[in-house]
């Protein structure tokens, strides 16, 4: 069966049954949907059960997207209400391993000291960005990770664009300040 690369025409065979439709659509946010549950809900021991209810959700619902927005917003609003909800029912016992983190962002192309380097860099960072509220991470990571509009994350997040952009701007220099202290501590300490 052939698959579709049209958002419309996706849309369109998926809603009258097509699989290979829906493995597209699968395939083309998966990544999406992973970052905003990670930096959403955390590191959490759940994260692939979590998908996998946003993407049983997106199929049962695919018949309410009005196509007024994006379908990777709708899918991206969809992930974050799951991880939200996630979060409600199970407070404890969110975090684990943070190695799994690296396994995002690493390339086995460098040498193994500038490979050391970029995964001690991407664990600063990716701890910097945990250690902030809820909602400042989520914006930075659709934002910078994403490269999500302001628009889009305004509706993901059901805030005006206005309060997005601010939550942005006081993300950016509260993960700045923890790199900065982070970098500090690092040159005093032998």
């Amino acid at each position: 069966m052939n698959q579709p690369t049209d958002t419309r025409a996706l849309i369109n065979q998926i809603r009258h049954g097509n699989r290979d439709a829906f493995r597209t659509l699968v395939e083309q946010n998966k990544r999406l949907v992973s970052h905003v549950i990670y930096r959403t809900a955390g590191h959490i021991n759940d994260h692939e059960d979590l998908c996998q209810d946003v993407f049983i959700k997106v199929y049962q619902n695919i018949h309410k997207f009005r196509e007024d927005s994006k379908l990777s917003t709708w899918i991206a609003q969809i992930a974050f209400n799951t991880s939200i909800n996630y979060l409600r029912k199970k407070r404890p016992s969110l975090y684990e391993d943070e190695s799994r983190i690296l396994a995002t962002y690493e390339t086995n192309e460098d040498l193994p000291d500038i490979q050391i380097e970029k995964m001690d860099r991407n664990q600063r960072i990716a701890k910097a960005i945990d250690s902030l509220p809820l909602q400042m991470r989520t914006v930075i990571t659709l934002y910078h990770l994403e490269e999500m509009s302001y628009k889009e994350i305004g509706e993901i997040m059901n805030m005006p664009e206005g309060t997005m952009k601010s939550y942005l701007f006081r993300a950016r220099k509260k993960l700045k300040n923890v790199l900065s202290q982070e970098l500090e501590l690092k040159d005093i300490q032998p």
